[in-house]
């Protein structure tokens, strides 16, 4: 009885408890500490990538300050390099829309997995959407972001797009120090893009993929040399539809 009465009485001091404190959110302050030390390693290869560009932009003839003019509106790093050409060659505007399209239309397969509905407000959402870059999908998608606050995706965001505007800036401003001839900076990007996607099929093991992309890249070497690049996009991206409707399918019938 004695146990079964110290019970009754435990019951009832749970039930008139005072009700849990919901946790606080940590301050802004520890949110940017946390995306400054989240994205110092992406930092440290944007802010070098971006005083590449900066002096590319300065010795294809442009005026220094186009370099932090297209890398804040424009902000896309692979495009921004494309476009450095394309501005100096006066390439037809139907053509530069094109080009932007296939180039960043990963993109739309990035939105279906990446974290924008943790982010609060439609200036937030909208600029988290806007700096939804490739180094911002890495990092925000990984198993250690699952917990992140939007605050957080925010900050990180917005650094990065410091990184890469300052270095930008700083890469023009002194571009004209620099020799006329700087063999390789235009093989930076391609080179963090690779380093990328080694990471990726590391951690992923999608052989299929990277497959994929070389094979695109060898027709479009051999068939349209001269549209090389928008070629090799067209066919990764019907390449990538096909595979997935296929796998789709599979998958329903099995079910």
């Amino acid at each position: 009885m004695n146990a079964a009465s110290d019970a009754v009485l435990e019951r009832r001091h749970q039930d008139t408890a005072a009700p849990a404190v919901p946790p606080v959110p940590p301050p802004a302050g520890s949110d940017f500490r946390a995306a400054l030390k989240d994205s110092s390693s992406v930092g440290l290869a944007l802010f070098p990538l971006g005083i590449a560009f900066g002096v590319l932009v300065v010795h294809a003839g442009l005026a220094w300050w186009w370099a932090p003019v297209i890398t804040a509106f424009v902000y896309a790093g692979s495009l921004e390099f494309l476009l450095i050409g394309l501005i100096t060659a006066a390439t037809p505007l139907a053509q530069v829309a094109l080009t932007a399209f296939l180039v960043n239309f990963r993109h739309v397969f990035y939105a279906l997995s990446f974290p924008l509905h943790r982010v609060g407000g439609r200036f937030g959402k909208a600029y988290s959407t806007y700096t939804m870059t490739d180094e911002a999908y890495a990092l925000t998608t990984g198993e250690a972001a699952q917990s992140w606050s939007g605050r957080r995706i925010l900050w990180l965001q917005g650094l990065c797009q410091v990184y890469w505007v300052a270095g930008a800036s700083l890469g023009a401003f002194f571009g004209v120090l620099a020799p006329a001839q700087l063999a390789g900076l235009d093989f930076a990007l391609t080179a963090l893009f690779v380093v990328l996607a080694v990471d990726a099929i590391r951690a992923r093991r999608d052989i299929p993929t990277p497959v994929l992309a070389l094979v695109c890249a060898l027709v479009a070497r051999f068939l349209l040399p001269g549209q090389m690049l928008l070629a090799a996009l067209g066919l990764f991206t019907a390449a990538l539809l096909t595979r997935r409707a296929l796998v789709s399918r599979r998958e329903a019938a099995r079910a």
